[in-house]
């Protein structure tokens, strides 16, 4: 069975923007088969909290950044979710998304459930090449064989995460990984959510195994070693929240153990192969 591109608009947003879903689905009647969405508009989509019990799913933007709790991912990486795994993924600062469903798990990602995984330049290009109109059965299925094996478990850090606390940190730790330049305060997401720092902190240790202000810089330096493939290190600076560019600077190299800008240097190299 195929589906040669169906243009239809997206009940979602990418801000104020509507948002052109085309979809493209080759040998869905077998486990080999493949059914892609490709979503296209400018700005910020949520895929709100969902799963899928019979199907896994990859998200991936060439040129934009991907987001679930604590975790971040640029155009070389993208989120997989097993099925029947719930999650959330938030994509801001692109024009497209491809969203990709199998029934069949990729080599390399074994019992992986959720999280960033890592996509080779040619399972890239062979993303972009099913994601139009026009392709034949067969060459989508050879796409699709490239797609399985350029996909691996991911270099970077990845919080897979399923609550188990009181619900006070992942409230927080959803609204830092969708804006991590927010500057609220501990004190003040207390106020908000009608309790106590003490006890938001509790909820922190035990959700995250670490206090806020610990999860909140990783948040913070997770993300801009994403954005820092498609901005410049002052812009990345001050999306994540750093009042100065040497300050984030710091921070980066003390946790990475390289500067921002030599990250960027060899992300930008390595895109090339896209």
């Amino acid at each position: 069975m195929s589906l040669r591109g169906h243009p239809m608009q997206s009940p979602g947003h990418f801000g104020s923007d509507p948002v052109v879903c085309e979809e493209y689905g080759y040998g869905l009647g077998s486990p080999g088969g493949i059914l892609v969405l490709v979503y296209r508009g400018a700005g910020r989509v949520t895929f709100g909290e969902t799963r899928d019990d019979f199907l896994h799913q990859l998200y991936w933007s060439p040129d934009g950044v991907l987001s679930t709790v604590g975790g971040f991912a640029g155009g070389r990486e993208a989120f997989w979710a097993r099925r029947a795994v719930t999650h959330e993924v938030v994509a801001a600062g692109g024009r497209t998304v491809y969203r990709v469903f199998l029934r069949e798990v990729p080599p390399a990602l074994g019992g992986a459930r959720s999280g960033a995984v890592s996509v080779s330049p040619d399972a890239a290009r062979a993303m972009v090449s099913i994601g139009r109109g026009g392709v034949g059965e067969a060459e989508a299925l050879a796409a699709r064989s490239r797609i399985m094996a350029g996909l691996a478990a991911s270099t970077r850090e990845f919080v897979d995460h399923h609550a188990v606390g009181a619900g006070f940190a992942m409230t927080i730790a959803r609204a830092v990984t969708r804006d991590p330049g927010d500057a609220v305060g501990l004190a003040e997401w207390a106020t908000r959510l009608h309790t106590s720092v003490k006890t938001v902190q509790r909820d922190f240790e035990r959700e995250f195994g670490m206090p806020y202000s610990r999860w909140r810089t990783l948040a913070r330096l997770r993300a801009a070693r994403a954005l820092l493939e498609f901005h410049p290190v002052h812009q990345v600076a001050h999306r994540v929240g750093y009042a100065s560019p040497s300050s984030f600077v710091a921070a980066f190299a003390k946790e990475f153990g390289d500067t921002p800008g030599r990250l960027r240097g060899g992300l930008r190299g390595a895109r090339m192969g896209y």
